[in-house]
């Protein structure tokens, strides 16, 4: 049980730095870059499930608030998490147990998964908005036209991303024995092979 724990753990911690390497990648717009971000969290909650994927994603938000350079653009620091574009941020946490979360009281297949990624992106769009809107005293149109809209369609893609190859490496994970599925779910991700 304690190896179980520790593997876990462990896994948490590499999905934060696959998620601080996956910031790097982005198209950099006026406020708030497309980044790799979303994808990498989309992967972790579809792989570690809800409470492991939140633990990845506070221990990513705990290394850039303490100033590492994980964020997008290599930024760290708490005057990120708490400027303009730090709800998309916090987001990452509540959008991994969400997703994770759907997926535990459904079936881990592609389906699903798609289902519970698009729920994630839309949480992370909406944090982030609001957010923008008071940290830079904007209307809601200007901060929906800043922060959401440019942003529906790949995050669509990346979604659609997550969940194919998020489903696909945890399968190759369950057969490995490297990633402990509750028994609970057991029944159900052998009903979605």
């Amino acid at each position: 049980m304690k190896l179980d724990r520790v593997r876990m753990i462990t896994m948490c911690a590499m999905f934060a730095a696959v998620t601080a390497i996956f910031a790097q990648i982005e198209i950099p717009l006026p406020i708030v870059p497309i980044s790799g971000q979303t994808l990498a969290v989309g992967l972790t909650a579809t792989i570690l499930g809800s409470r492991y994927g939140a633990v990845a994603m506070l221990c990513y938000v705990g290394m850039g608030a303490i100033g590492l350079p994980v964020f997008a653009e290599a930024k760290g620091g708490a005057q990120v998490i708490v400027g303009p574009t730090g709800g998309y941020i916090f987001g990452f946490i509540v959008t991994a147990f969400v997703t994770g979360w759907i997926l535990e009281r459904t079936k881990f297949n592609l389906t699903w998964a798609l289902v519970a990624n698009t729920i994630g992106m839309v949480i992370t769009l909406v944090m982030g908005c609001i957010q923008l809107k008071y940290v830079l005293d904007m209307s809601w149109t200007q901060a929906l036209a800043v922060g959401v809209y440019p942003f529906i369609v790949v995050g669509l893609i990346k979604a659609f991303l997550a969940s194919w190859i998020g489903i696909t490496v945890r399968k190759r994970l369950v057969q490995a024995k490297l990633l402990r599925v509750p028994q609970k779910n057991s029944t159900l991700e052998k009903a979605a092979s």
